[in-house]
């Protein structure tokens, strides 16, 4: 029996045949938490397949497993998430252990069937959406698989978008309340530039504006000084670390009653104060940063100004007519 105890705890299946003339070997840690009727049910399944490819019965088949081996060890290493990608991955593992990269999209179902109750939505398609491109990686850079193994694949749909908006008296209140100089900076610097508070530490300041090499998105960004925070930009850079940043701000927030506001909010008050003083979404977007125009949407239900406006010209007597 090729099933055996790891001494991790789990269980070992390991392979090891002479089959037509030529020796296979075959070994793969299972899941951890998997029962040993699960191990045998997988030791006959895989057994019947290595037996059948040795044999030449069947083409190898590509598995979920060796797509995010192959993923994790040679593309996934350079992401910032690395950390976070790996452990959601590893978490994933008892559904789409000994799948076939075909199956993916029912991979995919099950998983978010079974966690529908033990996790938030938003973990569920944060953590499928990680599995779809460890599969869809392998499946370029390899060749694995026939097809795009994701194209049947669908994420739970998530509705966590924060509304939470503050206008520039509220900003210059919350900046006020805060005791650390470059705390106080980094708030009037988010409202004044929507950049998020990793991009403001890490902003590198030139005589055209802060200069962004590392985003979320992996495309450099150059943003404009506003004259409201010139005077801080003369002192640049700011010392001040994200802890004390985040600690500082979420007190002075509970201090002037702002129970709900979070630091990252200020980026959305700042697509607010745009959009509210005429600018189109396409250039909040180049502003924020954001690589799709989908990003940008959220903001669309702000321009109530040129709705209102756009809706007082129908029938107006001066508006232009057009020729049937």
């Amino acid at each position: 029996m090729p099933i055996t105890r790891h001494h991790t705890g789990r269980w070992l299946y390991q392979f090891d045949r002479v089959i037509a003339g030529t020796r296979q070997r075959a070994n793969r840690l299972l899941p951890a938490g998997w029962s040993k009727a699960q191990a045998q049910a997988f030791d006959r399944v895989e057994t019947a397949r290595l037996y059948a490819l040795a044999a030449g019965v069947t083409r190898p088949t590509a598995l979920i497993e060796d797509a995010v081996l192959l993923y994790l060890q040679q593309h996934a290493p350079a992401l910032k998430n690395f950390t976070d990608l790996r452990g959601a991955l590893a978490l994933c593992q008892p559904w789409y252990a000994g799948q076939p990269m075909a199956d993916l999209a029912s991979v995919a179902r099950r998983y978010a069937t079974d966690m529908a109750r033990a996790l938030s939505p938003a973990t569920v398609r944060n953590r499928l959406a990680y599995l779809r491109a460890a599969c869809r990686w392998a499946w370029r850079t390899h060749g694995m698989g026939e097809h795009d193994p994701a194209e049947r694949m669908l994420l739970p749909r998530v509705k966590n978008e924060r509304h939470i908006y503050i206008e520039r008296g509220a900003v210059l209140q919350l900046a006020r309340a805060i005791h650390n100089r470059d705390a106080r900076a980094c708030v009037l610097v988010a409202y004044y530039s929507g950049m998020r508070l990793g991009e403001i530490l890490r902003a590198q300041r030139t005589p055209a504006g802060w200069l962004l090499t590392d985003t979320k998105n992996g495309q450099r960004r150059l943003v404009p000084v506003h004259p409201a925070v010139s005077h801080i930009a003369r002192r640049w850079p700011l010392k001040v670390a994200g802890r004390t940043v985040q600690g500082q701000f979420a007190r002075a927030a509970a201090t002037l009653g702002y129970t709900d506001l979070h630091f990252h909010d200020l980026r959305h008050s700042a697509a607010s104060g745009m959009i509210n003083a005429g600018v189109d979404l396409y250039t909040v977007g180049g502003v924020l940063g954001h690589k799709s125009s989908q990003s940008t949407q959220r903001y669309a239900h702000l321009k109530t100004a040129s709705l209102q406006s756009a809706i007082a010209k129908i029938g107006a007597r001066n508006a232009k007519r057009v020729q049937p």
